[in-house]
């Protein structure tokens, strides 16, 4: 029998075709044998469901059973019958089965038991065989569809922006130099300089920490575009939250102002997280349980009020809070854990860069939703957001959610040329260097707005997940660039 004409694990779950012969390949999870029969729970990926395969050795030879242990690959040959145990409806009686790939006991790391999220990280290459990563990585799947499925169903136009760049959107210098130069021996100009002329691209170039830019481009033809590619940050952090590559959701959309593009990135959100309930529940469900599980461990003021499955349902479900800045920097001003001097980065007076700790108690303790925060100083925030009257502050957005903080940051953008190239100034951002992003503000210019999403705080929220290393295959952070 050809392999494209295996049946899946979740097709024969769905379908239950009891008294059918069909073929099923897949992993070994488990093996458990008594005299007079094998019992293998095989798994291939299609579903977080193993599948009973029950082996007579009168059938089976001894020698193939043998092989059969945890991580092997087998295909397997049976009539679908009625289940005798809980659990599921139906089981395969194997008729033949032959081992695709051996896997030593002796030698292959994931036993059937419990094993540690460090211990699994370094083994990156093998971890989505587990049910807690292949739960992750197929809701992962799930929401990336339902990007592309929301902007498509919207009109909007999906756009491929250049990963190696010579800007830095964000202004901020942590990037990824991309060069073919000899690093041991690199030319040099008169005044020692190295003389990026002589390079690949005949200038400094660099990895992209942002498809923005690019973006506003297109949405000035277009109307209204989105992003969906990786982006690097040389950000020496190792935290639970940062990622050295990781993957960004940007739409930029004309003739949009601040409130528009709060409105559609709150209706986006919930669309995804909605999308997921819909037709992620075995996942959710395993995970839910997981986290359910991990939160006993913690102090009770530390636990979640809501579990997993229930907190998506109510993000899904409730209007956002919208408040501004100066509104929240009040609340926090006033707030127990400031007067009590247990804020980290206390809160004095009006103009302060929110920390996480400050995102968190605003959404988990003070108004126990999603915020969206707005109308920033000018001073924290990039140069490309639209000034607003009061000449302190900047149409900006910040979407807060619980357990995560930021997970969305967005601005109406700066269309006056004045204002921008003021700003641009003000910033030491060289006007020259970006003579074709203004160009936009020179010709046909409109009130335009956009927001970035980083996907993996996304996949964090949704799978209830403690650490962003976790909910992307091979995670890449200060010293770590394995698999």
């Amino acid at each position: 029998m050809a392999f494209n004409k295996r049946v899946k694990i979740k097709t024969i779950l769905d379908e239950s075709p009891v008294g059918k012969e069909v073929t099923l390949m897949g992993w070994v999870r488990t093996k458990r044998s008594n005299k007079n029969v094998s019992f293998i729970a095989l798994n291939d990926g299609s579903t977080i469901t193993n599948y009973q395969i029950v082996a007579d050795p009168t059938i089976i030879s001894e020698d193939i059973l043998k092989k059969c242990a945890t991580g092997a690959c087998l295909k397997v040959t049976g009539t679908v019958v009625e289940s005798q145990g809980a659990g599921q409806a139906s089981e395969l009686n194997a008729i033949s089965i032959q081992v695709l790939g051996e896997a030593d006991p002796e030698k292959y790391p994931l036993q059937p038991k419990r094993h540690s999220l460090e211990f699994l990280r370094e083994i990156a290459h093998l971890r989505m065989r587990t049910n807690t990563f292949s739960a992750v990585f197929r809701v992962r799947h799930a929401l990336a569809f339902a990007v592309n499925k929301y902007f498509n169903d919207k009109g909007f136009f999906y756009i491929h922006t250049p990963i190696i760049t010579a800007s830095d959107a964000e202004g901020a210098g942590e990037t990824f130099k991309v060069t073919t130069l000899d690093l041991k021996n690199p030319p040099l100009t008169k005044d020692g300089d190295i003389d990026y002329r002589e390079d690949f691209f005949e200038r400094e170039a660099n990895l992209t920490v942002s498809g923005q830019l690019e973006g506003e481009l297109a949405a000035m033809a277009l109307s209204e575009i989105y992003t969906f590619g990786p982006t690097f940050r040389a950000e020496n952090s190792n935290t639970a939250r940062h990622l050295a590559e990781f993957w960004m959701i940007e739409p930029e959309m004309a003739f949009y102002d601040a409130e528009d593009n709060q409105d559609l990135a709150e209706d986006f959100l919930k669309y995804i997280i909605q999308y997921a309930l819909d037709n992620c529940g075995s996942d959710l469900e395993f995970l839910d349980k997981r986290l359910a599980e991990e939160e006993k461990g913690k102090p009770q003021d530390q636990r979640s009020e809501m579990g997993l499955v229930e907190k998506l349902k109510f993000v899904a479900e409730n209007e956002f809070v919208r408040l501004t800045y100066t509104e929240a920097i009040d609340i926090l001003r006033n707030s127990k854990p400031n007067k009590k001097k247990k804020f980290a980065y206390l809160i004095d007076e009006w103009g302060a860069d929110l920390q996480s700790e400050h995102e968190r108690y605003l959404v988990e303790k003070h108004f126990k939703k999603p915020v969206i925060l707005t109308d920033y100083p000018k001073e924290i925030k990039s140069f490309y957001m639209r000034q607003n009257d009061d000449g302190k502050t900047v149409a900006a957005m910040d979407i807060l959610f619980p357990g995560i903080g930021e997970i969305v940051g967005g601005s109406q953008r700066e269309e006056r040329l004045d204002v921008l190239t003021q700003r641009m100034e003000e910033m030491n951002i060289p006007q020259d260097e970006m003579w074709w992003y203004l160009d936009t503000r020179r010709f046909g210019a409109t009130p335009h707005a956009g927001f970035g999403l980083g996907f993996e705080r996304m996949v964090l929220f949704v799978t209830g997940m403690s650490n962003i290393r976790d909910v992307i295959a091979f995670p890449r952070t200060p010293g770590n660039a394995e698999f």
